[in-house]
C-alpha cells in the first residue's frame, strides 16, 4: 500500500510540477484523438449514407407489350428467386408514363414524344439488389430472359457510389491509424521532457537503490492520465459537435443523413478512451525504454 501511495503521489506531483508540459501533452492527445475519432465518425456517416443510397439502387427490366400478365408474373417470380435480388416490383405502363413525365419535366422535346404516343413507354420490373455490388450480375441474368425489351441500370452512378464508399472507408481507417501513432509519439515526447526535467532526482534515486519500476511507474501513470484526459475531451468535442450539427443542419437534402445512433457513439467513445490510456502507457513506455537517465 505504501508503494502504491508513493506511486500515485509522485504521478500527481509530476503533473503539478510540470503543468504546462502536461497541458501541452493533453492538448496534443486531444487534437490527435479528436481527428482520429472525427475520422471514425465520418466513416460511419459515409457507411450510413451509402446504405441509404443503396436502397435507391434499381435495375429496370422493360417488358415487351406482347407478354401476358401470367408471363410477367413468371418473370417476376424467377427474378425474386435469384440470391442477388432483394425484391422485385411491377410498374404498369400507366405508372411508368407518370414516372417518365416527372423525369422528363426539364426535357420538353423528349416529353413531347411520349405525350404524342404514350404507348411507347413500356411496363417494367424494378429489381432491387441485396448488395449494390451485384447489380451487374442481375443485369447479365435478366438480359438472357425472354420477353424483355431491354435491361438498364445507372451503371456509372452505382460504380461511382461504390468507389466513393470504399475510398472513404479506406481513407478513414488510414487517418485513424496515422493519427493514433502521432498521439503515441506526442505522449512519448512529453514524458521524455518530464524525465529530462527530473534527471538529477532520478539519478539520485538510482544511486540509493530504487528499482527501475519504482522510478518508472509514476511516469507511466502520468502518460495514462494525459491520454485519458485528452481522449475524454476529444469524445466530448466530437459527440457535442455532431449533436449541434444534427440540430442546426435541418435543411440538408433527404439523401444526406448525419444522424448516428447513440450506441455507436457510446461504443466508439469508450474505445477512444481506452485507446487514449493505452497510447499514454505506450508513449510513456517508449520514452522510458530509450531514456539514458534510466537503468536497463
Amino acid at each position: 500500500m505504501t508503494g502504491l501511495s508513493y506511486t500515485l503521489r509522485e504521478a500527481f506531483t509530476n503533473i503539478s510540477r510540470n503543468g504546462l508540459v502536461v497541458l501541452g501533452a493533453v492538448l496534443a492527445v486531444f487534437v490527435s484523438l479528436t481527428l482520429t475519432f472525427g475520422t471514425l465518425v465520418l466513416g460511419e456517416v459515409v457507411r450510413i449514407n451509402t446504405l441509404q443510397w443503396a436502397e435507391d439502387v434499381r435495375v429496370s427490366a422493360y417488358i415487351r407489350d406482347d407478354v401476358s400478365p401470367s408471363g410477367i408474373t413468371d418473370l417476376q417470380t424467377e427474378m425474386e428467386s435469384w440470391p442477388e435480388v432483394d425484391e422485385v416490383f411491377f410498374m404498369s405502363k400507366t405508372e411508368s408514363l407518370e414516372e417518365a413525365r416527372i423525369l422528363l419535366a426539364n426535357r420538353p422535346a423528349a416529353l413531347r414524344v411520349i405525350e404524342d404516343d404514350p404507348s411507347i413507354v413500356p411496363a417494367s420490373l424494378r429489381i432491387k439488389p441485396v448488395n449494390p455490388d451485384d447489380y451487374q450480375t442481375i443485369v447479365t441474368r435478366a438480359e438472357a430472359m425472354p420477353g424483355l425489351l431491354s435491361v438498364e441500370s445507372a451503371a456509372e452512378a452505382i460504380d461511382g457510389m461504390i468507389s466513393l464508399r470504399d475510398g472513404l472507408q479506406v481513407m478513414s481507417l488510414f487517418l485513424a491509424i496515422a493519427l493514433g501513432i502521432a498521439a503515441v509519439a506526442l505522449i512519448a515526447n512529453t514524458i521524455h521532457m518530464a524525465i529530462y526535467s527530473r534527471r538529477e532526482e532520478i539519478e539520485i534515486m538510482n544511486l540509493v537503490g530504487a528499482s527501475n519500476w519504482f522510478v518508472r511507474t509514476p511516469f507511466l501513470l502520468e502518460g495514462a492520465f494525459e491520454g485519458f484526459v485528452g481522449a475524454g475531451l476529444a469524445v466530448l468535442v466530437v459527440v457535442g459537435g455532431l449533436r449541434i450539427a444534427s440540430n442546426q443542419l435541418t435543411e440538408l437534402p433527404d439523401w444526406i443523413n448525419i444522424g448516428i445512433q447513440s450506441d455507436y457513439l457510446a461504443r466508439s467513445g469508450a474505445l477512444v478512451l481506452i485507446f487514449g490510456v493505452v497510447a499514454g502507457l505506450a508513449g510513456s513506455g517508449l520514452s522510458l525504454a530509450v531514456h539514458k537517465y534510466l537503468r536497463t
